[in-house]
């Protein structure tokens, strides 16, 4: 599902259709566009509509589901499968009842205000999966707009996005970042490398921890691993441990390392860098210093030993922000990018929402128990709703038993009892809702790292840890 509602006109349809047609050419689904009428062009509604046949067809649409008496009045202006209706309504009762089947599709949401698409996008919503993940690409775009604001403009940037993208989904995210000139970016392994080149990406990709048995898959699909030892030499890129003591060389091996280096001419090395340790707490400042120090001085011992520029970067998201005199050529944006600061938890722009539904209330007496072992105590008569998402689809078992809440129509709903499987219950003896309302469970309202800091981790690990069972749905907004 790609929603674009709210925001119709044909400058924005042509930008949505291009949308829709860069991110469909490697997944074989059919292209679908939901468009209502388009209001206050000045123009009647037959030319109208040609251009809007015209411009689908130049995307390759091959189903447009049609809202609205102006577009409904030109159905013969489309060449390919078509179905119109009067309004969302209509359109909501063909889905409910079967008569309007849509599965294996990627589908454009375009419509005016006045017609109420947000229905539209919940119903389908439903359909693909009671559980979602809505990334919000326009806050990542923001995000990275952030950051670059904060470099020089001859500074590079790395855009990690290892493990699905922090939770997001890899190819999505690799698409959109690579839409927007990102430099490079970066994932942890081979495969994720591979997977991102078979969908299509063409971008420069890093793989952080290559393994010696991945050597032809990254040669193979031109990914760049990072060396940190002399046994990967092999590959293309010259990682130095300056201080976090996990993979790299250190700077009294920068001797032996380029007396390796030329005494070769299998392999060019394209950048050098390290890792800050503490960049985002002050109490660790000296610390930092010392490593941008050690690095200048490591660095600079090799990039003086070639005759071509090797790009040099050590800045994490949070040294973007803290040491702007350590940018370097190049700097590596993660967590900022999706959208919590590095230094204080604070969001910048929410990416990732994290959303269910009420299956079920039902009315428990105090007497009785919620869940699993029993451990559910109540202490009123209460109203108990179940929810399809359980700790398979990454919520955390240690929210359960009123450790955390999540939010039903904006009011808290502690969790009760054990967090299962597939299934959690909430109590929602207070709040006003039925069976099929959204809930939240991290996102624009209940920000993420609320979750994390009460399991006493970092926002990383909540994000990653959503399961692939959980859909992925974008928006830009």
């Amino acid at each position: 599902l790609i929603n674009d509602s709210y925001n119709s006109d044909l400058a924005s349809l042509d930008i949505a259709l291009d949308f829709l047609y860069r991110r469909s050419q490697s997944n074989g689904l059919k292209r679908t566009l939901i468009l209502s009428d388009i209001l206050e062009t000045g123009q009647n509604a037959p030319t109208l509509y040609r251009k809007v046949s015209q411009l689908a067809g130049s995307r390759g649409i091959e189903r447009i589901i049609g809202v609205g008496s102006e577009i409904s009045s030109c159905a013969a202006r489309f060449d390919i499968e078509k179905a119109f209706y009067p309004n969302t309504e209509a359109l909501l009762r063909a889905i409910s009842r079967g008569e309007l089947r849509l599965e294996n599709e990627i589908i454009l949401i375009k419509g005016a205000r006045q017609f109420g698409f947000d229905a539209l996008t919940e119903e389908l919503e439903k359909k693909v999966h009671e559980t979602i993940l809505e990334v919000n690409l326009g806050a990542m775009i923001a995000n990275l707009n952030y950051y670059r604001s904060r470099l020089r403009p001859d500074t590079k940037m790395v855009c990690m996005v290892k493990a699905s993208a922090y939770g997001a989904g890899s190819y999505e995210i690799a698409k959109t970042l690579q839409e927007h000139h990102v430099d490079f970016l970066a994932v942890a392994v081979a495969d994720e490398g591979s997977e991102l080149r078979k969908a299509g990406i063409t971008a420069s990709i890093i793989i952080m921890n290559p393994e010696m048995t991945a050597f032809k898959t990254m040669f193979d699909y031109k990914l760049e691993p990072e060396v940190y030892s002399f046994h990967l030499l092999d590959a293309l890129i010259i990682k130095l441990d300056t201080g976090m003591h996990r993979l790299g060389f250190a700077a009294k091996d920068m001797p032996r390392l380029i007396e390796r280096l030329k005494g070769q001419n299998a392999v060019i090395a394209r950048s050098v860098f390290s890792h800050f340790v503490g960049s985002d707490a002050a109490q660790f400042d000296a610390f930092t210093r010392g490593q941008i120090e050690m690095f200048e001085a490591a660095s600079m011992q090799l990039q003086e030993a070639f005759p071509h520029k090797i790009l040099r970067h050590i800045c994490n998201s949070a040294g973007i922000e803290r040491f702007p005199g350590a940018q370097f050529d190049m700097v590596r944006l993660g967590i900022g990018l999706y959208g919590v600061s590095p230094i204080d938890n604070s969001i910048i722009n929410n990416v990732s929402t994290l959303k269910t539904t009420i299956l079920q209330i039902r009315d428990v007496p105090q007497e009785d128990t919620v869940g699993y072992s029993r451990k559910g105590h109540l202490t009123r008569n209460s109203r108990i709703a179940a929810l399809p998402i359980g700790y398979a689809d990454g919520l955390n078992r240690h929210l359960g038993n009123g450790h955390a809440y999540c939010l039903v129509n904006g009011q808290r709903a502690p969790y009760v009892g054990n967090i299962c499987m597939d299934v959690c219950m909430i109590d929602v003896t207070d709040i006003d809702c039925k069976e099929g309302d959204a809930v939240e469970i991290f996102g624009d309202h209940l920000p993420i790292t609320v979750l994390s800091d009460i399991l006493e981790t970092i926002p990383y690990e909540v994000l990653t840890s959503i399961s692939t069972r959980v859909k992925r749905i974008y928006y830009q907004d």
